[in-house]
């Protein structure tokens, strides 16, 4: 299969990497100096140090470019960045069913991925969303994860996760678009603050209990805006908040870990 990767940050390329294996794979990237260095060093130093990039892999800096004869689209960018990049894809004329890996609320309008590609694509481009535990770093070293391929298209999700589904990554159907999603944005607050919790030592017994009752918080407010209780029991609820809170490779936990050491907010997402 033909598979357009949008977007080269960490997630974006770790993906890439993972797919090259059993598909043809173009990453685009948006940023000319990021594409003009990951094709002079063969790698993603900037976002993923220390991964050579596969030779099948393709580089594009043009969308249209990278869009070209694509069976399937994986945007790959922040939630932020989604709408921008979708009127790209639009405006290429691209029509390649779609699949959302990014997670969080739009910043200006507190919208979910799925409702800004409601609002930025035709009706009749498929759509789904990835999400679950999993490093960047580990899926690009081909380590076993297994996520979650939420889409209203049932016919769509079942053919996009044969594609995604590798020797090393499972991938897991739901239909409950709008939980999945909750779940990936609210986790990283969770983990902030389980990151707090380590940081200022008030030991594993807090930190457990900072889970299970932010676990409950999450299900609460997702079930209050539409998704279905029983994701958060899932791998892209509870699976990615005990991953996000507890993982070395966390970037959230280690924000939570810098602003109980007292750095400013600014300098820990630095």
């Amino acid at each position: 299969m033909k598979i357009a990767v949008l977007g080269a940050g960490a997630w974006g390329t770790a993906i890439s990497i993972n797919l090259a294996a059993r598909h043809a794979v173009t990453l685009w990237a948006r940023d000319a100096a990021l594409l003009a260095a990951i094709r002079a060093a063969g790698a993603n130093e900037r976002y993923l140090p220390g991964f050579t990039l596969p030779a099948a892999l393709g580089l594009a800096g043009d969308l249209a470019q990278a869009l070209q004869g694509a069976e399937l689209a994986l945007a790959a960018v922040t939630t932020n960045g989604l709408r921008d990049t979708l009127k790209r894809v639009t405006a290429t004329g691209g029509s390649a069913p779609l699949v959302c890996l990014c997670k969080g609320f739009e910043s200006e309008q507190a919208k979910l991925p799925h409702q800004i590609c409601d609002e930025e694509l035709a009706a009749s481009v498929p759509r789904a969303v990835l999400s679950g535990p999993s490093f960047a770093e580990e899926v690009a070293r081909g380590l076993p994860a297994a996520l979650t391929l939420a889409s209203s298209n049932a016919a769509f999700a079942r053919t996009a996760a044969p594609a995604l589904h590798g020797p090393t990554l499972r991938v897991y159907l739901s239909e409950d678009v709008t939980g999945v999603e909750v779940a990936g944005a609210v986790k990283n607050v969770m983990a902030i603050a389980a990151g707090v919790s380590d940081g200022l030592g008030l030991g594993l017994s807090a930190r457990a209990a900072l889970i299970t009752r932010g676990l409950a918080e999450m299900t609460r407010l997702g079930v209050a805006l539409g998704g279905r209780p029983e994701t958060f029991m899932g791998l892209a609820g509870a699976g990615d908040l005990i991953l996000t809170c507890t993982g070395d490779l966390s970037r959230n936990r280690r924000v939570g870990l810098a602003l109980a050491r007292g750095t400013p907010l600014p300098a820990a997402l630095a």
